[in-house]
């Protein structure tokens, strides 16, 4: 991939210019969206209580948690309400916030100089924890640089906690004199902006520019920024605030769709009743913007809905005492304030934003040409980009392959980023197919002279975001890209033979900086060099590339003639496990709960390895039914529909302890190799096979 060179000071486009500001406010609204999102469960925790046990609630008024009345000896209570407010959210926010710029120190001397905003100011700090939790990791991340390496052995946890403490404090103190002022003259001022809103029916044109803005992917900043904090301060002095409900009502993206429902026509309107569903009781609001940016003058319609929502809400004073996240129908009614009149204001609101949203929407697709026949797929695509990653829900609803990547601009984006120093391929278990695969791009990558580059591979369940690049099968590309989310996710549809090695190769290349060699063919010999490394993944044990690490190597015969059918019987893969299974259970090395297994593992995700083969095995689950290693092999001659996949080998594997993985390497090498797999084709006899499949029982 060519790269261009540009010398001087040059003007970017104004496209690209609108498109870098808007990237710049997306990445701000999603660390806005980090700090807060997590601690969600703890704001409706503070809404329950409040709603159940303060002074005017119809369920269980009670002083000692409510915070209302005196002991026997005149003390008021303290209560629960108000030091949640006051001091749980927004050290729980400041915590969150320090540590996604500086792990858990950044966590802990974000949450000490919040403590000084907090005392402070009169008001809740939830923009000053927002501010304070953040800036102050950052800082201390630039103090530590100082004098990191320049610390004498056995002196560093008396520096590194002295220089936190004493930092905290002093930034605590910052933060008393300076900050909580601050934030308290800013909070005042936006809450006299909402309140002259409000008081003169303006409130609605907020819409303006919220209803665009989460189609665009930017109400993060606007919402978790401004209208959460404002919000929850409203609540605490009123009961409920109208500002948790401007951003959270589905009623405009349940309008678009059900017009699609009714006057849209293929794909858009197959899909919108699932799309609805998923959007109005899930709260997966991102579900519809495909749909308007499918027809951009449909933003006329959600806007037209949300404003009249808006008003609606105002005129019957609707309110919800906490955040609702997601914002699902369910969300809105569990963070309404308990009273008929609090529920009728929410729910009318919610119905005349979807009837004004309908009706203008309607308007517009009757009037258009195609009513409402654009390329959904291609409408959905573009909403990711503007995300900056995949959309597991819109991906399921227009029928894509749940994320999975194809050349183009996807190859391009993989060669984006700093160098490559892992690559870990992930599936189930972390066991048969990922394992597989790892050895066979351990071979490319190694022959395109990068052995620095490690290639594991692990559970989905153990990913953690420290990984450059991370191979997956395409069926469960959803479940690996939100632990991932700093790395290039690759997805491919066999573990053997797919051309998405070569383009990691490429992006190897490219982002390390160095050559590929002419004729960088996967070396015979690099295999079960890296086996080591794999099982470091599978395992969690530290084992460097070349080295056997926990890998067990197997101990007696692997594979037998006897083990070795030359002509299969059958006729699908679900037969073919069967008879995989079935031999291995004969040999004794596993039990019928074993085969069973290798069905379940079937039905999470294909074990097809590319290459005219299939390797069959049991999920980590099942460990305890393997009696010792071994293989199985059947051919079949005339070849055998794995599930739409052409396969001519089905190796059936058990490996007791990490055995699989020393085993897997070697299949790998042989299935890897070109001529080896015309051989077998070849080959007449059980004799001949085990010839050359023998190197799985050295």
């Amino acid at each position: 991939m060519a790269t261009a060179t540009t010398t001087g000071t040059t003007t970017p486009p104004a496209g690209g210019r609108s498109q870098a500001a808007r990237a710049h406010v997306q990445r701000f609204g999603t660390f806005l969206s980090g700090m807060i999102m997590p601690n969600i469960g703890a704001f409706i925790a503070w809404g329950l209580i409040t709603a159940l046990f303060i002074e005017t609630s119809p369920f269980l008024p009670f002083g000692p948690i409510g915070g209302f009345g005196e002991d026997a000896e005149g003390v008021p209570y303290t209560g629960l309400v108000g030091p949640m407010i006051t001091y749980l959210l927004p050290l729980l926010i400041a915590y969150t916030g320090g540590r996604m710029i500086y792990d858990v120190r950044g966590g802990v001397v974000g949450a000490i100089a919040t403590a000084g905003v907090i005392v402070g100011a009169g008001i809740p700090m939830f923009i000053g924890a927002m501010i304070m939790g953040p800036l102050t990791a950052w800082l201390m991340k630039k103090i530590d640089g100082i004098w990191d390496g320049k610390i004498k052995p056995g002196f560093e946890m008396l520096v590194n906690n002295f220089s936190a403490g004493i930092f905290g404090a002093a930034m605590a103190i910052v933060g008393f004199f300076v900050v909580g002022p601050a934030v308290t003259v800013f909070s005042n001022a936006a809450a006299r902006v909402v309140d002259f809103l409000v008081a003169n029916n303006l409130l609605p044109l907020t819409s303006i520019l919220i209803e665009p803005a989460k189609v665009l992917f930017l109400n993060n900043a606007i919402n978790h920024g401004i209208l959460t904090p404002l919000g929850t301060t409203q609540a605490l002095e009123q009961g409920k605030s109208i500002l948790f409900l401007l951003e959270a009502n589905p009623g405009p993206g349940l309008g678009i769709l059900l017009a699609y429902m009714v006057f849209g026509r293929g794909t858009a309107r197959a899909s919108a009743p699932g799309a609805a569903l998923i959007h109005f009781v899930g709260g997966i609001h991102e579900i519809y913007f495909p749909y308007v940016l499918m027809k951009p003058a449909l933003i006329l319609a959600v806007i037209a809905g949300g404003a009249s929502g808006v008003l609606t809400f105002t005129v019957l004073g609707a309110g919800l005492q906490a955040p609702a996240a997601p914002g699902s129908i369910i969300a809105l009614m569990a963070q309404t304030p308990p009273a008929v009149g609090n529920y009728l204001g929410v729910l009318s609101g919610v119905a005349i934003a979807t009837v004004v949203t309908f009706l203008v929407a309607a308007v517009i697709l009757k009037a258009s040409k195609d009513k409402g026949e654009g390329d959904l797929a291609e409408a959905t695509t573009r909403m990711e980009t503007m995300k900056g990653k995949k959309s597991s829900v819109s991906s399921a609803i227009v029928g894509t392959s749940g994320g999975a990547d194809s050349g183009g601009d996807s190859a391009r984006a993989l060669a984006e980023g700093g160098p490559v120093r892992h690559i870990v391929f992930a599936c189930d278990a972390g066991m048969g197919s990922s394992a597989m695969g790892a050895s066979v791009l351990r071979n490319k990558v190694k022959a395109a002279g990068f052995s620095d580059v490690k290639v594991t591979n692990a559970a989905i369940a153990n990913l953690t975001d420290d990984f450059d690049i991370v191979v997956t099968h395409q069926d469960l590309a959803t479940r690996a890209r939100p632990k991932v989310p700093s790395a290039s996710v690759v997805t491919v549809d066999n573990f053997m033979g797919s051309p998405r090695y070569e383009e990691i190769v490429e992006a190897v290349q490219q982002r390390n900086g160095a050559t590929v060699p002419a004729g960088g063919a996967p070396a015979e010999g690099s295999a079960a060099a890296g086996a080591g490394t794999a099982a470091a993944a599978a395992t969690g044990g530290p084992a460097a590339d070349g080295d056997a690490g926990d890998v067990a190597e197997p101990s007696g015969a692997i594979l037998t003639t006897e083990r070795i059918v030359m002509d299969g019987g059958a006729q699908n893969a679900e037969q073919a496990i069967d008879e995989a299974g079935g031999l291995l259970v004969a040999a004794g090395a596993v039990t019928d709960a074993y085969v069973a297994s290798m069905h379940e593992r079937e039905q999470s995700v294909s074990t097809f390895m590319g290459n005219g083969l299939a390797i069959p095995h049991g999920t980590n689950a099942a460990k305890d039914s393997i009696r010792s290693s071994a293989l199985s092999v059947v051919r079949y001659p005339d070849g055998l529909d794995w599930n739409g996949k052409p396969v001519t080998w089905v190796i059936g594997i058990a490996g007791k302890d990490n055995e699989h993985l020393a085993i897997l390497s070697r299949v790998a090498k042989i299935f890897g190799n070109k001529e080896k797999v015309r051989q077998l084709d070849e080959a007449r006899t059980a004799d001949e096979v085990l010839e050359l499949l023998g190197k799985v029982n050295d």
